[in-house]
C-alpha cells in the first residue's frame, strides 16, 4: 500500500514496487490520479487497487485498509508518502493551515501505520513500513515551519514505531528526499536564480528524481533490509553533508 501515489514520488514508488513483483494498493485523495497509476501497474502484469481516502481522517484510513485486506488478504508493505506543504512565514501561517499540514503529514503516518501494523501483528508474519520524511525534517529551510515540524515528527515517530514493533518483526524506516523534480517543484526550479541556488548547494550537482527515492523504497521493502530498522536515509545528492 502506497499513500499519495497518484503522482510524483508516491507514483514512482508504487510502479517500482510493481516492477519488483508486488501487487499494489494505490491511495490518493484524487481517485482519478489513483486510477491512472493503477492502470500503469496493471499494464506491468500486476494487480492494483485504487482507493480514494484522506489519510488524516481515521474513518477513511480504516475503510481503506479494511478494503485492501478484503481484496488482497494482507498488507506486507506500507509506504506512508502522502503529504502537503505550505510556504509561508510563521506570522502569516494560519492555525488551519498548520493543522492541515500536521494532520496529513504526521497524523496520517500514525493512523495508517497503526491500522496496517495491527493486522501485521495479528498475522505474525512481520512486515515493512516506510515513511517518507524530507531533508526539512532535519534542517531548517524557511519559510516552511509547519512542514519542517511535521517531517521532523515523522523521523521521531519512525524511531519509536521501530522500537515498539521490532518484537513483531516489523521494520520501520524513513526516507528523507532532497530536491526532487516533481510537479510540486516545477515552478520553483523554472526560476533561474532559484535553480542555480539549489544546484550550487548539492554536491552531486543535479536534482533528484522520484525514481531515486523509489529505488531505495524497494530496497527497504525487500529482504535485503531485514536488519535495518528505525533509520532515516537521506536521498539528497549530498545537500545535508555540507
Amino acid at each position: 500500500m502506497v499513500t499519495g501515489a497518484g503522482r510524483g514520488i508516491g507514483k514512482a514508488i508504487a510502479i517500482a514496487l510493481a516492477k519488483a513483483n508486488a501487487d499494489v494498493v494505490i491511495n490518493d485523495v484524487n481517485l482519478n490520479t489513483a486510477k491512472n497509476t493503477a492502470q500503469e501497474i496493471e499494464a506491468l502484469g500486476k494487480r492494483s487497487l485504487p482507493i480514494e481516502a484522506d489519510v488524516s481522517v481515521k474513518k477513511d484510513v480504516n475503510r481503506m485498509v479494511e478494503h485492501a485486506l478484503n481484496v488482497f488478504g494482507k498488507i506486507d508493505i506500507l509506504v506512508n508518502n502522502a503529504g502537503v506543504i505550505v510556504r509561508k512565514p510563521v506570522e502569516e501561517l494560519s492555525e488551519e493551515e498548520w493543522d492541515r499540514i500536521i494532520d496529513i503529514n504526521l497524523k496520517g503516518v500514525f493512523l495508517c501505520s497503526k491500522m496496517v501494523a495491527t493486522d501485521m501483528i495479528k498475522r505474525r508474519e512481520g512486515g515493512k513500513i516506510i515513511n517518507i520524511s524530507s531533508i526539512m525534517g532535519g534542517v531548517a529551510l524557511p519559510p516552511r515551519a509547519a512542514y519542517c515540524a511535521s517531517k521532523g515528527g515523522v523521523i521521531a515517530l519512525t524511531r519509536d514505531l521501530a522500537a515498539e514493533w521490532a518484537k513483531y518483526n516489523i521494520n520501520v524506516n524513513a526516507i528523507s528526499p532532497g530536491w526532487m523534480t516533481t510537479e510540486l517543484t516545477q515552478s520553483l526550479f523554472s526560476q533561474e536564480e532559484m535553480r542555480r541556488f539549489f544546484l550550487e548547494r548539492i554536491p552531486l550537482n543535479r536534482f533528484g528524481t522520484p525514481e531515486d527515492v523509489a529505488h531505495l523504497a524497494v530496497f527497504l521493502a525487500s529482504e535485503y533490509s531485514n536488519y535495518i530498522t528505525g533509520q532515516t536515509i537521506y536521498v539528497d545528492g549530498g545537500w545535508t553533508i555540507i
